[in-house]
């Protein structure tokens, strides 16, 4: 059905759907699909690669993923961010296997091959004796990851060359990161090596999942109301605003029933505030006197959350940033890095710290609510009912929350397009809208051959 192509009737039927704010559920973990998602979603946005802080000095590095593409960062001796292809241009063998460390020149372990921090060929065993002096290493470096750029402190890689510059992509999202990063006069750091695992789900449901969907919250993490962690007015995680924003980025901007937060500026020592009313415009320290709880996500695969969590009763402010690279249809790796401001006394980021691993680490008590949800919805997509391609059974998933009931609040202060409510599918409806739009884009190639 799917090959190179999506088909053009099959796109308007998806349009139409969506337009009644329905989702084919087939479409979910679908394999054919999943192919055309690899080439041209990610294969054309702009993915988050790591922080700079993981790079402290030059020749230091970190190994990541874009989806099936291996990455090497490196900070070089100039102390520029570049980022390549983690694969030896010889035979093609992964050249780095370890998560960070800190080198001079990566040689690769099946023949030898070296390179530099530049990404050039320096090294090659035996030289001139096997290939002779027609051998030019200028011809044979790492290939470059095609753009690589950074925001606030965030490094993001585009394997397309042509693709929109990071900041463009970004659009109204640098307001709230500048909000939620650069409230400190040194920014933000990242604390311990991200952590790992694998979950049973596909990366669409997990990104919906923090960048669109309050709505579960009291449901889902029901375990933590009933051990007081949590308010028990199910539509706690409900007050507040979502904010839509081009390409399919979005946030949630959460606050309480009064709209005021019960601790000023999320709970960050007062010693900070002078510093955050510094940094920050008059409508942005507004925002952040008032939220508990941003979450959102920077579309296709990045996610975030900065709450007020913590354990035996001491709660605590901090970032998580997490990236959900699909591993095929029916399962993702989850990275997760911790975050906090480099200006916070180290007691109260060492007890953030214990905070995040007791709630967002991989045991945590919100990590293991989320992966069993997500499990359970790649378990039945296999369904017969739930795979008919021809919508004769009402195979759909509901995303019609506030679709005609809730109206764009204009008074919002920040940019985007703003609701009155985080108990809302604005946000995952602009995103699976976007994501057939990038589906049924023709390829470059594709528009030659018309």
């Amino acid at each position: 059905m799917i090959k190179r192509e999506i088909d053009s009737k099959l796109v308007q039927q998806l349009k139409d759907k969506m337009k009644e704010g329905l989702l084919p559920q087939w479409v979910i973990t679908d394999p054919d699909i999943y192919e055309l998602e690899r080439e041209r979603i990610f294969g054309k946005t702009w993915q988050f690669l790591c922080h700079e802080t993981e790079l402290k000095e030059a020749g230091s590095f970190v190994t990541r993923w874009m989806v099936n593409d291996p990455v090497l960062i490196v900070k070089d001796r100039k102390e520029k961010i570049k980022a390549y292809l983690n694969s030896c241009t010889h035979r093609g063998t992964q050249l780095c296997t370890a998560d960070r460390g800190k080198k001079k020149t990566f040689t690769c372990p099946y023949h030898g091959w070296s390179y530099n921090l530049d990404g050039e060929l320096v090294g090659i065993v035996a030289g001139n004796k096997v290939y002779g002096e027609e051998m030019c290493k200028d011809e044979w470096g790492l290939r470059e990851i095609p753009q690589v750029a950074s925001y606030r402190g965030m490094v993001f890689g585009c394997l397309d060359p042509h693709a929109e510059p990071l900041k463009d992509y970004l659009g109204d999202m640098k307001w709230y990161f500048d909000l939620m990063l650069g409230r400190s006069d040194d920014g933000m750091e990242v604390i311990g090596l991200p952590q790992r695992w694998i979950a049973k789900a596909n990366w669409k449901s997990t990104a919906e999942n923090f960048a669109a969907d309050p709505y579960h919250v009291q449901t889902t993490h029901r375990s933590t109301v009933e051990m007081g962690i949590s308010p028990e007015d199910p539509l706690y995680a409900g007050y507040g605003h979502q904010v839509v924003m081009d390409n399919a980025h979005g946030i949630n901007v959460i606050t309480s029933k009064t709209g005021r937060s019960r601790a000023k500026y999320q709970g960050m020592p007062e010693s900070m505030w002078p510093m955050f009313e510094r940094n920050l415009s008059s409508e942005q320290r507004d925002i952040l006197e008032r939220v508990t709880v941003f979450v959102g996500g920077v579309y296709p695969n990045l996610s975030f959350v900065s709450p007020i969590h913590g354990t035996e009763g001491h709660l605590h402010n901090y970032l998580n940033f997490r990236v959900w690279r699909p591993l095929g249809p029916d399962k993702v790796e989850v990275w997760c890095w911790f975050l906090i401001d480099k200006n916070a006394p180290k007691e109260y980021k060492d007890n953030a710290y214990k905070g995040y691993l007791g709630s967002f680490g991989p045991t945590g008590t919100l990590e293991q609510d989320d992966t069993e949800t997500w499990a359970r919805i790649v378990e039945v997509s296999g369904a017969t009912m739930m795979r008919n391609k021809e919508l004769n059974y009402n195979n759909v998933s509901n995303y019609l929350m506030g679709f005609s009931n809730v109206e764009v609040d204009h008074t919002f202060t920040g940019p985007g397009v703003a609701y009155p409510t985080t108990y809302c599918d604005a946000i995952s409806r602009r995103m699976h809208e976007h994501w057939l739009d990038l589906l049924a884009k023709p390829s470059r190639v594709e528009e030659a051959s018309r």
